[in-house]
């Protein structure tokens, strides 16, 4: 399993814009072949404008398939214009989870 992390600052102008973004896509990226959960993060400080996407991948295979994909595409496209910061991502393979 691979867990991808990115990390995102916007706008603070676009930071509404981006939550509506993610909200009407939330369904089609988590229902990505091979997406097995999807979450997002946002600061803790008062109109926090640093987000984090996190999410579980079976495979980096899988992981490719939806960084090529058009959906992707589309969403990367209209998310970039709103980033105060050059966003910065990772993916670990995930060894151990405990609940």
């Amino acid at each position: 399993m691979i867990v991808r992390i990115v990390k995102m600052e916007f706008k603070e102008e676009c930071v509404e814009e981006f939550i509506e973004l993610f909200e009407s896509r939330k369904e089609q990226i988590r229902n990505f072949k091979g997406c097995q959960y999807l979450e997002l993060l946002q600061g803790t400080e008062a109109k926090s404008k640093v987000f984090m996407t996190y999410s579980y991948w079976k495979s980096e295979k899988e992981l490719n398939d939806y960084r090529y994909s058009s959906l992707f595409e589309e969403t990367w496209t209209l998310t970039k214009k709103m980033f105060a910061r050059k966003p910065e991502a990772i993916s670990f393979k995930k060894l151990h989870s405990l609940d």
